[in-house]
């Protein structure tokens, strides 16, 4: 490692941080992360802390997967690149295929197209949805849907569909004929419906009402999060996602449900679609597929779509679409590894007691601390606590307040996400009861500093 002076004398000088002022990450450097062992992280000063946000939603299995690692090495000394556009594949990503399809068969999914991550992923999901209404004939349904509060990359097209204007708004003009309708958020909606079940039908019938105003004739697909994860783990009531699905059936428009987070065990269920019990035309994975250690991701595919495109004999189903490193066979290789650890180790059941223990410590803490203002959760390991400065009004909490928090939270031995006046939880799936322990201590050592 450089000497621990010099990083920290160049932290942020010739790099710029995602999703961050070029100017604050020099005047408050980032944390300089140096390794990880199992759950943990240690930094440049040797402080060594739970990783409560699983890296960024994705470390599922944590930092000493020896399989993953292994599997990565093997195959740098095999065959460390080719690529499988039209002519030419590799032995491993025909396997990790035929793997996937078996993984998603309940979720009604067989194909996979390769990507380098999850923006790829979702942008691969909304263009492959346009060509299959125009290889069905319907070139007029173009139109995407989508929820506000929701998070799907940073494309152009991802970002045209996400639902949150951080993303959005900087990069204005966007993609034409994105439209956004509510989300099921119960702590601050426009309906002031806090009712989960009656929330839910209103959100469903403002997407009807949307549907009617664009014109089904016009849409393409919508694209969902089965639990909205960057926006603040909303979690919609029971009723509400497999109603989208009904919704778009009768419609005509394909349901993308974007899983680059809740696939692979995150919720409790192997896919945030399973946990809902529906089944979309398109998945976007990514994140935990190869944990993290290797950039991939894979969009699956549903078999009606699949055989629209592979049955089609007029030439509007050629794919003009993809990526160097599509079906990468080092990511392949980490992915076959991660998808039979993923199994052997069962992850999901550990997410649902893990994530049950979480919810439940953080809604202790919101009874003694009024800078809580809601908690979210409930489904496997993703929770988020939103903090305000007023109850009553549900004024967001000031920024300076939360980095105290987040870095006395950090300095007492877990490392937790900030996004807006929200943190969130999302530690690997491996993580054990005790450390959950350890978890909630730090975040309450930093609520008490507030």
């Amino acid at each position: 490692m450089l000497d621990a002076n010099f990083l920290k004398e160049k932290n942020a000088r010739s790099v710029w941080h995602p999703m961050a002022h070029p100017a604050d990450s020099i005047n408050n450097p980032p944390k300089i992360v140096t390794g990880g062992q199992g759950v943990k992280i240690t930094d440049v000063d040797g402080h060594e802390v739970i990783d409560g946000v699983g890296g960024l939603w994705n470390v599922n299995l944590g930092y000493s997967c020896d399989p993953i690692k292994e599997a990565i090495k093997n195959q740098l000394d095999q065959l460390p690149y080719y690529s499988i556009f039209r002519g030419t594949s590799n032995d491993v990503i025909i396997e990790l295929s035929e793997e996937l399809r078996a993984f998603f068969k309940p979720d009604g999914l067989s194909r996979a197209f390769y990507t380098s991550g999850g923006s790829d992923s979702v942008e691969t999901a909304l263009r492959l949805s346009r060509q299959y209404h125009k290889v069905k004939g319907n070139s007029g349904k173009t139109k995407f849907l989508s929820l506000k509060y929701g998070y799907h990359g940073t494309h152009i097209g991802a970002a045209s569909v996400n639902g949150n204007a951080k993303f959005r708004t900087a990069y204005e003009p966007l993609l034409p004929g994105c439209h956004h309708t509510p989300s099921p958020y119960e702590y601050r909606n426009p309906f002031n419906e806090t009712d989960p079940a009656k929330l839910a039908q209103l959100c469903l019938n403002a997407l009807e009402a949307e549907i009617a105003f664009q014109g089904a004739s016009t849409i393409a697909a919508m694209i969902i999060e089965p639990i909205l994860g960057a926006g603040g783990v909303i979690v919609p009531h029971e009723s509400f996602v497999p109603g989208i699905r009904d919704i778009c059936t009768r419609n005509n428009i394909l349901l993308i449900t974007d899983e680059v987070i809740t696939a692979f065990g995150r919720t409790g269920a192997w896919s945030g679609s399973r946990l809902w019990g529906i089944k979309p035309d398109f998945m976007c994975t990514a994140k935990a597929i190869t944990n993290g250690y290797f950039p991939f991701g894979a969009v699956m595919i549903s078999d009606e779509v699949a055989e629209t495109f592979e049955n089609d004999t007029t030439g509007l189903a050629n794919i003009g679409h993809g990526y160097t490193y599509s079906g990468h066979p080092v990511g392949a290789a980490a992915a076959l590894a991660c998808l039979k650890e993923t199994q052997r180790l069962n992850v999901k059941d550990n997410a649902k007691a893990r994530g049950k223990q979480l919810h439940e410590g953080l809604l202790e803490l919101q009874k003694s601390f009024d800078v809580i203002g809601n908690i979210r959760g409930g489904h496997g390991l993703m929770c988020a606590a939103e903090l305000v400065s007023n109850r009553e009004t549900k004024k967001p909490i000031d920024k300076p307040t939360i980095a105290t928090i987040s870095k006395v939270a950090y300095e007492s031995g877990a490392m937790i996400r900030v996004s807006g006046n929200n943190i969130i939880l999302s530690p690997p799936l491996v993580i054990s009861e005790g450390e959950i322990t350890t978890v909630l201590a730090a975040l309450k050592a930093g609520l008490s500093s507030a």
